[in-house]
């Protein structure tokens, strides 16, 4: 059993509440949703398919979002069954104010029933670069944005390494994404491109109901997701961010455009939104909830 205060690992700081902390069930909830985007994706898939490079994963408790972040997982895993690096751009929930994106310093994380190893060597190239990245345990060692993908990854991709990166709503994130590609590239890695995002936290939990409260208000919040969805789908790369930040439909901006500027230097140049649906949907029939609050997710393939 590691020590929780060995050096060089990170345990899990959300297991039990966003999802399960039990190994065996764990496991087998993250092969549903896992196995489940596969077969849908198996399902829908046609010859022009092209290259996947990446895409977008909610990271709200499993409950709310795990099956969304399952359908990309498992549609990338469908199509690339040897990816070797999963690199996982986060959203920021911490207040610390920071510019350039934030690496880890772990060697691995530990995940309930499994772990996953992080790729030192790409984490101390990107680190070479101070004005774009610093290695700073802050931002992951509370964070769940990486974290609650973790179990999901390591079901489908065993033996691949991580690279997790914290990226701030700036403008900055398409350098990130890019330095980060690059690297990936000098490594001759197999790499796919994660952006770890919910979208418009609507509602008086959140402190923002511009359209009132009621299904209205939702409905809304829905149509706000679009505006930023719809310019993912346009691989409006630049746009992402500003959009963000003048709609408030993402807590993971700098996340989403670092992914699409990663994937972009693979040659990606399109999107496609395989699913976009609200907490309050997705917890229609296990845990009904009162049209007051919702969170927007989304399952994003680039390609």
């Amino acid at each position: 059993m590691t020590s929780p205060r060995e050096s060089g690992i990170r345990r899990p700081a959300v297991a039990g509440r966003f999802y399960p902390a039990d190994a065996n069930e764990c496991r087998a909830l993250a092969g549903q949703y896992v196995d489940a985007g596969k077969r849908k994706f198996d399902a829908n898939v046609t010859s022009g398919t092209g290259g996947l490079w990446g895409g977008i994963v909610p990271h709200a408790g499993w409950i709310c979002s795990g099956a969304i972040a399952g359908e990309t997982i498992g549609a990338l895993f469908s199509h690339k069954p040897d990816a070797d690096l999963i690199v996982v751009f986060g959203a920021i929930h911490s207040p610390i104010p920071t510019r350039p994106a934030a690496l880890d310093s772990h060697a691995k994380w530990i995940e309930p029933g499994g772990e996953s190893a992080v790729l030192e060597e790409i984490r101390g190239r990107l680190a070479e670069k101070p004005d774009a990245f610093v290695v700073d345990d802050r931002f992951h060692v509370h964070e769940h944005a990486v974290e609650v993908e973790l179990p999901l990854i390591e079901f489908a991709w065993p033996s691949a390494a991580i690279l997790p990166v914290e990226v701030p709503t700036a403008l900055n994130a398409i350098e990130i994404g890019k330095e980060t590609a690059k690297r990936a590239m000098q490594m001759n890695r197999r790499p796919l491109f994660l952006a770890s995002s919910d979208l418009t936290h609507y509602g008086p939990n959140y402190g923002f109901a511009p359209a009132g409260i009621g299904m209205h208000g939702l409905e809304w919040a829905k149509q706000n997701d679009r505006q930023l969805l719809e310019r993912v789908e346009r691989f409006d790369v630049e746009g992402v961010v500003p959009e963000v930040a003048t709609r408030l439909n993402a807590c993971g901006g700098g996340a989403i455009a670092a992914m699409l500027a990663a994937c972009r230097e693979y040659g990606a140049g399109s999107a496609t939104v395989l699913t976009h649906a609200s907490s309050y949907e997705t917890l229609k029939d296990v845990a009904p909830q009162p049209p007051d609050n919702a969170v927007g997710y989304a399952a994003v393939l680039v390609k």
